[in-house]
């Protein structure tokens, strides 16, 4: 098991990545490579990051990655605002993507600050 997979950030930022899959899986076939692709690629983003972060040999440029994380899932927020504007996205699964991306922004703000203090 590598270290980043024992992390809840991680774990429940998949989970994130799972949710996005599922309510964008409605969206129209039209959208399929436009804004489909990409907010599951920014949702994919958010853990893939910080796994990357975690092999890099400083403190500093693993906080780098966990602040590049932070920006792709800030990216699906604004990318949901869209999907709802255009009626591809439900209110209930707004809410749903809103509230998990703001547990999570709170959680990578918390895994960074630790990540710096331990430098």
């Amino acid at each position: 098991m590598f270290n980043f997979e024992k992390l809840e950030t991680w774990q429940k930022l998949v989970a994130f990545a799972d949710l996005v899959y599922e309510t964008t899986r409605n969206f129209p076939a039209d959208e399929r490579f436009g804004l489909t692709n990409q907010m599951r690629r920014a949702a994919v983003s958010v853990s893939s990051n910080i796994a990357e972060g975690s092999a890099r040999n400083s403190k500093n440029d693993y906080a780098h990655f966990l602040e590049i994380a932070t920006g792709s899932l800030f990216e699906v927020v604004s990318q949901s605002f869209v999907g709802k504007r255009q009626g591809f996205l439900s209110e209930v699964n707004f809410k749903k993507i809103y509230a998990a991306a703001e547990e999570q922004g709170k959680m990578l703000s918390g895994l960074r600050r630790s990540i710096l203090e331990s430098a």
